[in-house]
């Protein structure tokens, strides 16, 4: 394979980056290196394992999804302040829906 630094060069200039000659000598090399590695991945067989979604056992970490028991009394100052309005024990907001006849 082989990148060459006209290669490099050339991707440099597609993604507007710009490498003075001396660059452009220490990275060619290395990027033929990195292209190599990746050409290696492609060439594993892989007939035989099955597609993973995840490397690693994905676990739902999250809490159930239960009612608990709320203090409503302890909560009424903070609701209160945070609302807008507040009118017997609920919040009070602008009506956005006409009744229908």
């Amino acid at each position: 394979m082989g990148l060459t630094r006209d290669d490099v060069a050339r991707l440099a200039d597609l993604a507007r980056i710009e490498l003075t000659p001396d660059e452009l000598a220490h990275l060619a090399p290395q990027i033929d290196v990195i292209v190599e590695a990746v050409a290696g991945v492609a060439e594993v067989k892989d007939d035989d394992i099955p597609p993973l979604a995840h490397p690693l056992g994905v676990v739902n970490v999250r809490r159930a999804d239960q009612a608990l028991p709320t203090d409503w009394q302890a909560l009424r100052p903070v609701l209160e302040q945070d609302a807008p309005a507040w009118q017997d024990d609920r919040f009070r907001v602008p009506r956005i829906l006409e009744e229908e006849e």
